[in-house]
């Protein structure tokens, strides 16, 4: 069993960045690739980044490439997400996954969610 905490979300200025952290329990952390996945009001979930269970390859999606960075820490058991010069668009609230299938920015069965964490950018 693998819980996942998020933290680190707010508000923010357009062009302004946060880091937001995914904390896992549990002691299979390393076995899993990570994801961030972000869901805006009105829209669907959609998958922002990922990152292999060794941290060797990440993946993203054309619209935070560039500005975002996936990162995992397995001797911490935590994933982080770097967001730079952020955008009113960026909107959302941010969740990571746990999955033991992972090809690019594809999750082959989420086995784990986070709660989700809050990100506001204002203009």
């Amino acid at each position: 069993q693998v819980q996942l905490v998020e933290s680190g979300g707010g508000l923010v200025q357009a062009g302004g960045s946060l880091r937001l952290s995914c904390a896992a329990s549990g002691r299979t952390f390393s076995s899993y690739a990570m994801g961030w996945f972000r869901q805006a009001p009105g829209k669907e979930r959609e998958i922002v980044a990922t990152i292999t269970s060794s941290g060797g390859n990440t993946y993203y999606a054309a619209s935070v490439e560039g500005r975002f960075t996936i990162s995992r820490d397995n001797a911490k058991n935590t994933s982080f997400l770097q967001m730079n010069s952020l955008k009113p668009k960026d909107t959302a609230v941010y969740s990571c996954a746990a999955s033991r299938g992972l090809a690019g920015l594809t999750m082959y069965g989420v086995d784990y969610w986070g709660q989700g964490t809050q990100v506001t950018v204002s203009s």
